[in-house]
């Protein structure tokens, strides 16, 4: 004897299942269901990668750029490639003091906003990182030396 169900009643469970089901039939049932979860299991576990993909942020990680600004409106260039997670080594050879200052000014307000470092490495040289690198030794005691 079948079990008794509104839906069936009304015909809308056409995946009814009658209680007279064997034992190895619901054996079988179970098995399958088994099988087919160790295969979803099974694909869930490939992974694949694009070598391209990773290729890609290493290398845009790794890139350091190199400025010389002449004006202050160069900060725009140096800011833009911080914000690409990019080192920037800044020169300020070619510019005026007070220029040079409202420039590290506006780069400290930078790697600030990104989590990043500014350091002095000569003269006139500066250094500015993203978050995502590390600055080690310290060149300030060496400078003091120099010149001294």
């Amino acid at each position: 004897m079948g079990k008794f169900s509104m839906s069936r009643f009304f015909g809308m469970d056409d995946n009814y299942e009658d209680e007279a089901d064997t034992p190895q039939d619901t054996q079988q049932q179970i098995a399958n269901q088994s099988l087919a979860h160790n295969l979803h299991q099974r694909h869930d576990n490939n992974k694949v990668v694009s070598l391209n993909a990773s290729r890609a942020a290493a290398s845009k990680s790794s890139k350091i750029s190199l400025f010389e600004p002449r004006l202050y409106a160069d900060v725009q260039d140096i800011a833009r490639q911080l914000l690409n997670q990019q080192a920037v080594i800044v020169n300020f050879g070619r510019i005026d003091d007070a220029n040079a200052r409202r420039i590290v000014d506006f780069l400290t307000g930078t790697v600030f906003a990104i989590d990043g470092d500014i350091e002095r490495i000569g003269d006139a040289i500066f250094l500015c990182t993203p978050k995502n690198f590390e600055i080690n030794g310290d060149l300030s005691a060496t400078l003091g030396e120099k010149l001294k």
